[in-house]
């Protein structure tokens, strides 16, 4: 077990911990600025941000730690394994409140933008990095 956490889990559970904070601080700011003094959404919205940093730190370990070399196919792969659990969670939202008829489809082009966008800078920093060390 230690092997693990010192390979890979240490980095995750570092990574979650910083987003959520990060995320929970800047949440609770925008609300005390609006003078909301209490989150209007609750738990259930603490717990949603918490399924979605899992998400992300997820779809991050994966790309980092695949040991496939085409940068291409690695960015499949994670984004076949991480789309699954994003529909997931768009289910299990369905018993805390209705879902609009869009929901599916509204998460597969926000999901898969924000892959894009995400796995393009990617590429682009490691592109940069690599020429910058020849």
């Amino acid at each position: 077990m230690k092997k693990i956490w010192n390979s890979w889990l240490q980095e995750a559970v570092f990574i979650y911990c910083f987003i959520y904070t990060a995320v929970t601080i800047v949440n609770s700011i925008a609300y005390l600025m609006q003078g909301i003094r209490e989150d209007p959404s609750g738990n259930w919205h603490e717990l949603t941000r918490a399924m979605i940093t899992f998400i992300g730190v997820l779809a991050y370990i994966l790309a980092k730690k695949l040991p496939v070399k085409n940068v291409f196919l690695r960015s499949g792969i994670v984004y076949a394994i991480t789309l699954p659990f994003v529909f997931c969670m768009v289910w299990m939202w369905q018993f805390i409140e209705p879902l609009a008829e869009s929901a599916y489809r509204d998460i597969f082009f926000n999901y898969t933008g924000l892959f894009l966008i995400v796995s393009s800078i990617a590429m682009f920093g490691q592109k940069v990095r690599g020429k910058g060390q020849v």
